[in-house]
């Protein structure tokens, strides 16, 4: 089963995340009988990095958006954990700064994409302003609706620049996130991880889920598309968005630059 093929949003088509089993794991059945995928993809993920870094020609943007405890952080931490952190960079988009607020709202993260020869992870992005601010009621509609045209070109801008874009909605159930909020309710060493908002926002989960349905069909495009990644099973989770990137970065045509000076007549002594 091609991964990449199985949880891409096709552009154009409408998306009912009910439609999508957050508990799938395809063939897979187990942590261990993924284990060893899971390794060579992060192993394969940084010899391509180190080519891409290389190459110095192109970019890699991959955007994580999640409910609470969707798994945002632990992808970043599992997936991400051999990739050379001189090439690599993690941006957190909180809520916005009072600078940030007197820009329009894509000024923050055009500032944050990944140059030539570097990935670029946002954790949180350009859609939280057609999430919360939708859902909360931040802007008029009039405002929010015209976002999604205005992400697409965006999107379409970097895409044309060499940047290769991924975006991963990881879908968690309902039950598994009052699952995760307990285990870190009664764990003092994710206590931490806990704020009041967490609790406040389950309330308003079917209006995310509405926002989040009219992100992924608005938003998925051939030069930006989204990937519906079933994230219940956090090793499956780990393993599908590793998957994704490898076969990505494997089809952007990267190259060893030759060097810049004849070797042929230098002796080392």
């Amino acid at each position: 089963m091609n991964l990449t093929q199985e949880f891409i949003v096709k552009p154009g088509k409408r998306v009912k995340l009910a439609d999508h089993n957050p508990d799938f794991t395809a063939r897979f059945r187990s942590k261990e009988n993924a284990a060893e995928t899971v390794a060579k993809n992060i192993y394969r993920m940084a010899e391509l990095q180190q080519l891409l870094y290389a190459d110095g020609k192109h970019s890699l943007l991959i955007v994580f958006q999640a409910m609470d405890a969707g798994g945002k952080d632990g992808t970043i931490r599992h997936v991400m954990t051999g990739l050379n952190p001189q090439g690599c960079n993690v941006t957190s988009f909180k809520a916005p700064t009072l600078e940030e607020l007197r820009h329009d709202f894509l000024w923050r993260i055009h500032k944050a994409a990944p140059p030539w020869g570097d990935i670029g992870i946002f954790n949180r992005s350009q859609y939280e302003d057609v999430l919360i601010v939708r859902v909360h009621k931040l802007v008029p509609k009039s405002v929010w609706s015209k976002r999604y045209a205005i992400i697409n070109d965006f999107e379409r801008a970097l895409a044309d620049n060499q940047t290769r874009i991924l975006k991963f909605f990881l879908h968690i159930s309902k039950d598994e996130q009052k699952r995760r909020f307990e285990e870190r309710l009664h764990d003092p060493d994710k206590n931490w991880k806990l704020s009041r908002p967490d609790f406040e926002e389950r309330q308003y989960w079917d209006d995310y889920q509405a926002a989040y349905e009219d992100a992924l069909a608005k938003c998925s495009t051939d030069w930006a598309p989204w990937f519906v990644i079933p994230a219940n099973k956090k090793w499956f989770r780990n393993l599908a968005v590793s998957e994704i990137i490898v076969e990505t970065l494997s089809q952007m045509d990267l190259k060893y630059p030759k060097a810049s000076f004849d070797l042929s007549g230098v002796v080392i002594k």
